[in-house]
């Protein structure tokens, strides 16, 4: 078997005290301090992606229920997404006075209004 793919020994014997530094923490070629763990929702959640329809480009980002904190007004129904609740943050990603005046028109709507929206012009 190639050296590179044998399975790492566990840092235990004479040379693990060499090797541990302060509070027990095991010396790695990149650094020796711990790797902080990755917040999967977070991680989802900060991303905003480009969805194309008959009404320009738009970008949008989910919002989480652990994030939401406040309440805003669905702009497909009118109706409220209070606090604690899971929604789309949406703004017009080719807006005419540039993406600076897109993000500060950005609206949140509840998911479903989103997704069943009306593409005609009134």
């Amino acid at each position: 078997m190639p050296r590179s793919n044998r399975p790492r020994r566990p840092a235990t014997g004479k040379g693990a005290a060499a090797k541990s530094g302060p509070a027990g923490k095991t010396a790695g070629k990149k650094g020796n301090g711990e790797v902080p763990e990755l917040d999967l929702e977070r991680a989802r959640a900060g991303i905003a992606r480009r969805e194309s329809a008959p009404d320009g480009e738009w970008m949008v980002r989910t919002m989480t229920a652990r994030n939401a904190e406040k309440s805003y007004v669905c702009p497909g129904c009118f109706m409220a997404v209070p606090p604690g609740v899971a929604h789309l943050v949406v703004w017009k990603g080719d807006h005419l006075f540039g993406a600076a005046a897109g993000l500060a028109e950005r609206r949140h709507w509840h998911t479903n209004c989103w997704a069943s929206r009306s593409y005609r012009y009134r």
